[in-house]
């Protein structure tokens, strides 16, 4: 494989699936080294990006270059450098721990002390070594996980494809899964992971934002996060969604969402915005008003951009259930 340029490059990448666009024309690069995350809802493409760039799927337009490999032309060239973990990972659940670990071995020849010694560091990553002779069927959710990506990492890949990883797992065990990803990411391994979860974002290096297929944004999470500082006020008032209709109709409000028990309202201007939010709040007959500025998380970014894309119509990843 070539270690020049990026690990992963995609031009205008594209897949249908009969009319449907699932993946609308994608560009970015993933440079080595890297923990590049695809982010958004389900129903976003971040299951289909995965998988074309696994060379599970090809792609109906555009191209991507994964390690070398041109997709299009060579989908197999990087697979023995790849590890696709897909939501529904292949365990077996009548196989031990161990068991599972010894067979993804075979796949990929890894023998003799070499296995050995990537089985006990695997067991040292995961919490799994005292587990080793439990069925996988047996296993907890976020157990499985783990052992699916150890699984996944036992060969040792330049690339780590992974889909939604800690998807309904308990949080000790998401914690632990990006302990794990961050433990090969730290010793030079690529990783592009895709998450629904927008708290987790602020985990990668950098995000690429997408929606209906589409790319609405690709930069670091702070980059993303200062482009609506200074934008962001926080609002409580009673009744809640009487206050977002309030706000939407304030001509100095861009947009209003309910984010729990308060309303997150975009503006041109926090500060001197904020005794106007909460006079027409007032004025409005609206009982508790409180209005404060805050920090954008990037659920706050998501919808920003989500709002000034205006995303398309028209454009379903089938698989909505894996995102």
């Amino acid at each position: 494989m070539s270690s020049d340029g990026p690990a992963v490059r995609a031009r205008s990448l594209t897949r249908r699936f009969e009319g449907l666009v699932a993946v609308d024309g994608l560009d970015f690069e993933v440079r080595p080294g890297e923990l590049f995350g695809l982010v958004g809802p389900d129903g976003a493409g971040k299951t289909t990006t995965l998988r074309v760039l696994a060379g599970v799927l090809p792609p109906t337009g555009g191209d991507a270059v994964v390690l070398g490999s041109r997709i299009s032309e060579d989908p197999e060239g990087p697979k023995s450098e790849i590890a696709y973990m897909p939501q529904r990972f292949g365990l077996y659940t009548d196989l031990t721990v161990r068991e599972n670990l010894d067979f993804y071995a075979d796949l990929f020849r890894v023998e003799g002390p070499e296995r050995s010694e990537r089985r006990e560091r695997l067991y040292e990553f995961s919490g799994l070594g005292p587990f080793e002779d439990r069925l996988a069927g047996d296993l907890s959710g976020g157990m499985k996980q783990k052992l699916g990506l150890s699984c996944a990492l036992i060969h040792e890949p330049e690339l780590l494809l992974l889909d939604e990883p800690t998807f309904g797992v308990d949080p000790i065990s998401r914690r632990d899964l990006w302990m794990i990803v961050h433990e090969m990411v730290g010793r030079g391994v690529t990783a592009v992971v895709s998450t629904a979860y927008m708290d987790e974002a602020e985990r990668f290096d950098r995000v690429a934002l997408l929606d209906a297929g589409r790319l609405l944004a690709l930069d670091t999470p702070d980059r993303l996060a200062r482009e609506l500082e200074g934008r962001l006020l926080s609002v409580r008032a009673t009744p809640l969604r009487q206050a977002r209709d309030r706000l939407e109709r304030l001509p100095s409000v861009v947009r209003a969402a309910v984010f729990g028990d308060r309303v997150h309202a975009t503006v041109d201007d926090a500060g001197a915005r904020r005794s106007e939010l909460e006079r027409g709040l007032e004025e409005a007959g609206l009982a508790d008003v409180d209005v404060e500025p805050i920090e954008p998380s990037m659920e706050d970014v998501f919808m920003d951009r989500v709002e000034g894309d205006g995303a398309a119509a028209g454009t379903v990843d089938p698989e909505v259930t894996d995102g």
